[in-house]
């Protein structure tokens, strides 16, 4: 539970580097009253304890070990505030900046309450975050590896024969046969062995993501959403973390920097692009999900083909992707089913879901089948739906608690 400010005496400025940070602490007069002091940080535990106190009100800018640095110093001082670099920017592009200037710089503002702290997200969400991030390093690192592969077939003019899958493990013979200098061909096989790692990478990391995505109940909630599948979902929920932090709609598009920039002032008012000013993840996974959308729901087709005369498809897209999101803030707080949803497609989505993050992984042992059903009826629709078609086959479903 967070306190009030008014309890805190200090405010302490941190300046972090990877071996140690610059101290610095402020009174509300606005008086230093504490530093500046160096820490090495094998000595990070010690400071804490013998020169922090409960009343001390800390800062630090957001770097790579800052929630490292969170966990150690909340038992012991008032409160942690993580700022955003960007709204440090008078002290990250002054002339003169030292590790002293900067850290009497974050006491200062700090103590005025000019400083907007950014959420500091649960050890669960932090690694979920770095589980996806994983994943997507992997999955670069595969795609690199393709390109100079596919590099060396343009240098040297080579047509693969007919049929022939260029990444799967069968053709690394064919790769080392290429007419090719000694080096180049162990080029290639540095580089057919980095697919190899990575593709096995994804693989694995994609059933963590499976076994995760299975066990949250959350996930069912963005899967009836068109163009949403285990992997964007995913990304969606590391990002926003917890959706009661959003009293609005309108807040989780401008955390995702999905909303427009607007200039209001005097006489003059105009409004431009997307701000960008938010979370990368989440406007990649819902510019992707808009893109599948787009493609296959009769409601988001409409949607896109009416912007599109008019704005062009690339905004067109965006502005999809922000309605999306809109309705990514609906279906979470409310807990219910998409007002544009179709019985029919939403069976479909929980049970392709299903096999996607694994049936094995499904709670209680349950079956496709019954997970998609149980889904159904949790949103209250599809209880006529007595058989889910699944292309050239049909299931039949279990019977719906509604009916009842």
């Amino acid at each position: 539970m967070t306190q009030p400010m008014s309890e805190a005496t200090r405010f302490v400025g941190l300046d972090i580097h990877k071996h140690y940070l610059v101290a610095t602490a402020m009174d509300r007069d606005q008086t230093q009253v504490y530093g500046p002091k160096r820490v090495e940080v094998g000595k990070l535990e010690q400071w804490i304890a013998r020169d922090l106190r409960p009343t001390d009100a800390v800062v630090l800018e957001m770097t790579t070990n800052t929630w490292l640095m969170v966990d150690l110093l909340e038992p012991h001082v008032h409160s942690v505030t993580v700022v955003h670099p960007p709204h440090v920017a008078l002290i990250t592009k002054a002339q003169v900046m030292t590790d002293k200037k900067a850290a009497l710089a974050l006491a200062q503002l700090h103590a005025a309450g000019l400083l907007p702290g950014v959420w500091v997200p649960p050890p669960a969400v932090r690694d979920l975050r770095a589980l996806v991030a994983q994943r997507h390093k992997m999955s670069r690192l595969a795609a690199i590896a393709k390109c100079r592969l596919q590099n060396v077939l343009h240098r040297t003019h080579t047509l693969p024969p007919q049929g022939l899958d260029l990444y799967s493990r069968e053709a690394h013979d064919w790769w080392l046969t290429l007419p090719v200098s000694t080096l180049e061909r162990f080029r290639i096989g540095s580089d057919l062995d980095t697919l190899v790692f990575a593709n096995e990478q994804v693989k694995s990391l994609d059933d963590c993501l499976g076994a995760l995505a299975a066990e949250d109940e959350r996930m069912p909630l963005l899967v009836q959403l068109p163009g949403f599948g285990v992997r964007t979902a995913m990304v969606v929920l590391a990002a926003i973390g917890d959706i009661r932090r959003f009293a609005s709609a309108k807040q989780l598009v401008g955390y995702a920097g999905l909303g427009a920039k607007v200039h209001n002032s005097g006489q003059m008012q105009w409004s431009g692009r997307i701000t960008k000013q938010g979370r990368r993840d989440l406007r990649w996974a819902l510019v992707q999900a808009a893109h599948n959308a787009t493609r296959h729901h009769p409601h988001w087709q409409l949607q896109y083909r009416q912007m599109e005369k008019r704005i062009g498809r690339k905004k067109a897209i965006v502005a999809i992707a922000r309605k999306l999101l809109v309705a990514v803030w609906h279906v979470l707080t409310k807990e219910c089913a998409d007002r544009n949803a179709v019985p029919v497609d939403v069976a479909r989505s929980f049970f392709r879901f299903a096999y996607r993050a694994g049936v094995r992984h499904l709670p209680n042992g349950q079956s496709a089948l019954g997970f998609t059903r149980q889904q159904l009826d949790r949103l209250g629709i599809g209880a006529e739906l007595e058989e889910l078609p699944w292309g050239s086959k049909t299931f039949k479903l279990p019977p719906s608690c509604l009916m009842t």
